[in-house]
């Protein structure tokens, strides 16, 4: 798609803020008007278009992205996003530790246990871990409290753990990011830690180096749109 338009503007409409590109609103891909909560979200999504130059290209505009995401895919059915994004608590990354060397075992345990324990504390999900590679069934209960924390969250937060929560592989560092427990780099940093390990010993080869590089944008994006919701 070549960039057609001159001025990228931002107006207040009831309900929202709406970008406009030589006056025109923006639509989503499905052709809803994009009108966004609030000002400053709407502010960093003209800024993505204003940034484009011939050609506007889609994977440099993640706020964009995401709100297009949360008024096509998530509104009609926040409840479905919510389950899809729950869903990865039966197999959360946090919850299954090596048996061995020492090491990782104190760094998946000083890193990944005081998520738990926040989870446990704040959101009364308090899942299992399993050692070695046998997994592991997850209380009921406990994966009940997580889908309801899921679903109290707006689908404009529930696109952000979209993105967040399959780049973790993790519902429960997604979450703490939502809820400002972690930070992005801190999110990134406990879902790369086994990867994180293994290339301070083997090294690390241009390819895993460009998917780490993508899954920390992905967490800094996740960051950037939530706190532009405010």
């Amino acid at each position: 798609m070549r960039r057609v338009y001159k001025t990228v503007s931002v107006t207040a409409e009831e309900g929202g803020h709406q970008v406009r590109l030589d006056g025109r609103p923006v639509r989503t891909p499905a052709r809803q008007p994009l009108l966004v909560p609030t000002a400053p979200l709407a502010a960093a999504i003209a800024g993505e278009w204003d940034a484009q130059v011939e050609a506007v290209r889609p994977a440099t505009m993640p706020m964009m992205q995401m709100a297009a995401t949360a008024i096509d895919r998530v509104a009609p059915d926040p409840a479905a996003m919510a389950d899809a994004i729950a869903r990865f608590a039966e197999t959360d990354l946090v919850c299954y530790r090596a048996d061995d060397p020492p090491e990782l075992v104190h760094r998946q345990h000083a890193v990944w246990q005081p998520l738990l324990d926040w989870a446990a504390l704040t959101h009364d999900a308090a899942l299992h871990v399993a050692h070695g590679i046998m997994p592991v069934v997850q209380p009921a209960p406990a994966l009940a409290a997580l889908r309801a924390a899921v679903g109290r969250l707006d689908p404009w937060r529930l696109s952000a753990l979209s993105i967040a929560t399959p780049a973790a592989g993790s519902v429960v560092i997604a979450l703490a990011l939502a809820c400002g427990r972690i930070d992005a780099d801190g999110a990134w940093a406990a879902s790369q830690l086994d990867e994180t390990f293994q290339i301070e010993r083997w090294g690390e080869d241009a390819e895993a180096a460009d998917r780490r590089r993508g899954l920390h944008a992905d967490f800094v994006a996740t960051e950037r749109f939530l706190r532009l919701l405010g």
